[in-house]
């Protein structure tokens, strides 16, 4: 290999294998628990085994006297020492105008509970297992309350109070567009369908469960975090903020992250605790949830209802989208978990389709569960699931083929740039383009003759399709970077997005080849320290648009500035010089400085850049995603048999790790189509399925096998890369696709009128079910 082929081998748009895996594949990874101080202790935490009760007292006698033990804390003790509440959903109103409600979520719950595993005490011990003892002997005293835990009763006259500043349980609202237009057209339609759509409660699942260390610096009392997050700076400012500490006296380190899915940004109220008691017992402080705690006290996703209309015209032209939806945001208003359903979502329900007019009213609403936040998609996939959803039963209820009815209504080409009507604008898509890919990907004109075949076996087989685009980018586009090019023949790039397991650090590589032009392993990626460089983290597929321009235009700006150096260094202006695979020369002559010899001169022996790069705007990722089913008549099981989508994604740097990433969110898409379901006993509040026993999680065998495509024929307009955001475009299209095509196999089969009466998760009982109530 010659130098002249570095970038062609290991530069941008070459499916170049994970830089981190061979550490990860030989065990030597370094996750949050790997880490473990000689003096290190353990704590465990008390929860609530209620969803709603006041706490009348607490005993911690027999618990502070157990072997080992060295402090047990109380909600009243970090109350007394000025622990701040965590932040409500700033911004959102309520429907008499006043600022969004909740009640004030303590780091330990604080006179009352409001769900099921809140925590109420923690127990520091020498070891995990002294801990856990002395936290079961922690006596705590209930006066249990009226709980609910249905969004639908919760807003019913007279139901229990989740927070004494929302009488009716409702956190905040939203309305969106313009009633009385939006009636004209429902009033002139030729067609209106109408359905009513459960997007159920899912658990984020990270295969590595949260996980804090903290320890403090004998000398300068200087606290620092080591955890497994996507956002480090985020939970430093919250600790910060929330503990009354300075800035510059915490720090926040992430190694390996064993997944995030958008559960893992932010600090939660056990990260407060971990590091109040480091600080209060000045000697290191570890907490590793189980995955029982994982399913009762980390953010839940999804979890939303709505009553959808579409108004249609003679010709299946849309005229107005009008819906209702209520969220359940759980027992506190999150600012995350508000936001997502009452703005993030909504900015693209009306997707590849051109929409007149929207009639949109949301509520978020209280109840007594744990709280919920971003889940893979956030918001979106709620979004396009009914949107599209309503498309497909449009083309049943007018007898318009679906993929007719889709063509109709595309927002064209020649429209772009293209404002929606919730405000957001595309700056590039073809989205019958898209779709015309996907047909022919996924033989959709052969399907008669596959459903014939499975008929013989006695199987119902259904197609499926979901047209849709997502935005990505969590408003946060801004990200700065630090390049350092080092006399031993490194180039060191470090970079506030984080690695979750995405394989970030190797297509941030990649375009730190295709600047400088040197080999994959003379490059460094850092990521993961909040005293190197602050930045917004990895959340909401932004990783590559923001943080990855910012590696390319900091990776530049570091050639121009060792630009200068080489010309003092070869006494030539520098415009004649020539930068080529790691080194200067001057035109025309033989003079020539390696790149890092040029390092080696500097006093620092180095070269050193610190550069910021903001872009233009959001990203506008879209696909087109086919699947097929067959469902077995007697037992309701559905079968994935094939899976075919076209997504463009704009430029894509590695094809690999692209696919890794869609495949892996339809996984997770057809894990909540088809079995996943966070359930609480309406009578009891208890979660009935906090394990992986009761929870029904996708595995491998879920599908049989994907047709990918990438289609680079629109480069994003918002940034120099022209990419667009991945993590959660399988994810979004996913869902809709498989139910769709559950939809048809029985629409198909004499159960039409079942079609627009499915809800998720359509497990075989359910399925089931609905061929016998036909």
């Amino acid at each position: 290999m010659t130098p002249d082929t570095l970038p062609q081998r290991f530069g941008s748009g070459q499916a170049v294998r994970r830089i981190e895996d061979d550490v990860l594949l030989a065990g030597a990874g370094q996750y949050a628990d790997d880490v473990r101080p000689a003096d290190q202790t353990r704590l465990c935490f008390v929860r609530s085994p209620y969803p709603h009760a006041r706490i009348v007292s607490i005993d911690a006698t027999a618990a502070r006297a157990m072997p080992g033990v060295l402090y047990v804390v109380t909600g009243a003790e970090l109350v007394a020492d000025g622990v701040k509440p965590m932040p409500g959903a700033a911004g959102f109103k309520r429907a008499d105008g006043g600022p969004a409600a909740t009640a004030a979520r303590r780091a330990l719950a604080h006179e009352v509970v409001r769900f099921v595993g809140e925590p109420v005490a923690a127990v520091v011990a020498l070891s995990f297992e002294q801990a856990r003892d002395a936290a079961e002997a922690v006596m705590v005293d209930y006066e249990e309350l009226p709980m609910v835990v249905d969004a639908a009763v919760a807003i019913a006259p007279g139901a229990p109070v989740v927070c004494e500043a929302a009488p009716d349980n409702i956190a905040a609202v939203a309305r969106y567009g313009n009633a009385a237009t939006a009636a004209e057209a429902f009033a002139a339609a030729r067609h209106v369908v109408t359905l009513d759509l459960v997007n159920q409660r899912l658990a984020a699942l990270a295969l590595e469960p949260r996980s804090v260390l903290a320890t403090i610096d004998a000398d300068t009392q200087r606290l620092t975090l080591r955890m497994s997050t996507q956002m480090p700076s985020g939970v430093r400012n919250s600790v910060c903020d929330l503990l009354n500490i300075p800035r510059d006296q915490v720090r926040v380190v992430v190694g390996d992250v064993g997944g995030g899915f958008g559960m893992k940004t932010g600090a939660y109220p056990e990260d407060l605790v971990v590091a109040w008691c480091a600080r209060r017992l000045g000697r290191p402080v570890k907490w590793v949830a189980d995955r029982s705690e994982e399913f009762i006290s980390s953010h839940h996703g999804r979890d939303l209802f709505t009553h959808a209309e579409l108004a249609l015209d003679a010709e299946g032209k849309i005229l107005a989208l009008r819906l209702q939806s209520r969220a359940n945001v759980g027992a506190y208003g999150t600012g995350t978990g508000v936001a997502i359903q009452l703005l993030i979502g909504p900015w693209v329900v009306t997707s590849v389709y051109h929409v007149p007019v929207i009639d949109f009213h949301f509520k978020a609403v209280m109840t007594h569960t744990a709280p919920t936040g971003a889940y893979r998609g956030a918001g979106r996939p709620e979004s396009i699931y009914i949107i599209e959803r309503l498309m497909d039963e449009a083309a049943r209820q007018t007898g318009i083929d679906r993929t007719v009815l889709r063509r109709r209504n595309f927002v064209r080409p020649e429209q772009m740039p293209y404002k929606n009507p919730m405000g957001q604008t595309y700056d590039t898509g073809h989205f019958e383009s898209i779709m015309d890919q996907a047909l022919t990907l996924s033989d959709w004109s052969g399907f008669d003759a596959r459903a014939a075949e499975s008929a013989r076996r006695g199987k119902m087989r259904g197609l499926g399709i979901a047209t849709f685009l997502e935005w990505t980018g969590g408003n946060a586009l801004e990200e700065r970077v630090t390049v350092s090019i080092k006399a031993g023949g490194v180039i060191e790039v470090f970079t506030a997005v984080n690695a979750m397991g995405q394989g970030i650090a190797t297509t941030l590589a990649q375009l730190v080849v295709d600047a400088f032009g040197v080999s994959m392993d003379q490059v460094r990626i850092v990521m993961g320290d909040t005293d190197r460089g602050d930045g917004f983290g990895s959340a909401g597929s932004r990783s590559m648009f923001t943080g990855g321009s910012a590696v390319r235009a900091g990776s530049d700006r570091a050639i121009e500035q060792a630009r200068d150096l080489a010309a003092r260094e070869l006494e030539a202006a520098p415009q004649d010089l020539r930068y080529a695979q790691g080194a200067f020369s001057v035109a025309g002559t033989d003079l020539r400085i390696d790149l890092f010899e040029l390092a080696s001169r500097q006093p620092q022996q180095q070269i050193f850049i610190e550069s910021s790069t903001k872009v233009a705007g959001p990203t506008w990722p879209n696909g087109c995603h086919i699947s097929e089913v067959e469902v077995d008549r007697g037992t309701g099981e559905v079968a994935v048999v094939a899976y075919a989508s076209v997504n463009d994604i704009g430029r894509v740097i590695n094809p690999m790790i692209v696919r890794g990433q869609l495949e892996g969110g339809a996984v997770q898409g057809i894990g909540q189509a088809l079995c996943e379901h966070l359930v609480y006993d309406p009578d009891s509040g208890q979660p009935l399925t906090g394990s992986l026993m009761d929870y029904a999680a996708p595995r491998a065998d879920i599908v049989r096998g994907f047709k990918t495509e990438l289609d680079e024929s629109q480069p994003c307009k918002n940034n120099p890369l022209g990419v667009k955001g991945v993590g959660e475009l399988g994810t979004i299209g996913a869902t809709p696709s498989i139910v769709n095509a559950v939809a048809d196999a029985l629409a198909r089969n004499g159960f039409a009128a079942q079609a627009p009466r499915l809800q998720m998760p359509l497990s075989p009982m359910r399925v089931w079910q609905a061929m016998q109530q036909a």
